[in-house]
């Protein structure tokens, strides 16, 4: 998280906590719940990593610094775009005619997220953190800007990500992609100098809502075949 590194911590510890209850929760209710109730936990284990980063940072140790960056970066650029739309898929029910077209997004984001995480691992070098407005700025060179801009490449990456809760059968799920749609927004005009950082802050916290969707079962309402 941007800030400092208690703060990652202490964000950290909230969404760990949150998600481990909405996986019990999810076990109870229904086991279709848990992809969605682990990404409190991813977000979770993101914002840890990140706490370590500013650790490193503050204390002048590149090698925790890198490290910690590619955990987090893990989350980023591999995870995210495969695990949400793999959770959207999961959710759906089975007559749904977009269920396909959610497992397509999920195997998309695999792809793509393997072509965007793996060359930093092989090319560590691409990775360049700093400290901007007391915030930490990850930037560097990706694989795909030898072949297209960046922009082109946030725009995939985004569309991975929001348009398969947009598409869901359920409302709240939709509610979710609405607010990843607002957290970009506002990463786009007020948190560009440290995008990344912050989007992974924002949304994080976003998934608080998936919490409440398996804690109070809302899909049940619309699939009751499924959730009752």
């Amino acid at each position: 998280m941007c800030l400092s590194e208690t703060v990652s911590f202490a964000a950290s510890g909230l969404l760990l906590v949150g998600g481990a209850y909405a996986c019990t929760r999810a076990w109870t209710t229904n086991k279709k719940y848990l992809p969605v109730a682990m990404m409190p936990i991813f977000a979770g284990l993101q914002q840890f990593s990140e706490g370590f980063v500013w650790s490193g940072m503050n204390n002048g140790d590149p090698s925790l610094t890198l490290i910690s960056a590619l955990v987090f970066i893990f989350f980023t650029w591999f995870m995210w775009p495969f695990w949400i739309p793999l959770s959207v898929y999961v959710l759906e029910p089975p007559e749904s005619k977009r269920k396909h077209l959610f497992l397509a997004f999920a195997l998309i984001g695999l792809a793509f997220g393997l072509i965007l995480y793996v060359p930093h691992l092989l090319n560590p070098d691409w990775i360049n953190v700093s400290i901007n407005r007391d915030s930490l700025a990850y930037e560097g060179t990706m694989l795909l800007d030898f072949m297209m801009p960046r922009t082109a490449t946030n725009t995939l990456y985004l569309t991975l990500i929001v348009i398969p809760p947009l598409l869901s059968r359920y409302l709240h799920v939709r509610f979710f992609g609405l607010s990843l749609i607002a957290v970009i927004v506002v990463d786009i005009l007020f948190l560009r100098y440290a995008y990344i950082s912050f989007f992974c802050l924002l949304a994080g916290l976003a998934t608080l809502h998936l919490i409440y969707i398996i804690v109070r079962n809302k899909c049940q309402r619309e699939c009751p075949m499924l959730f009752s």
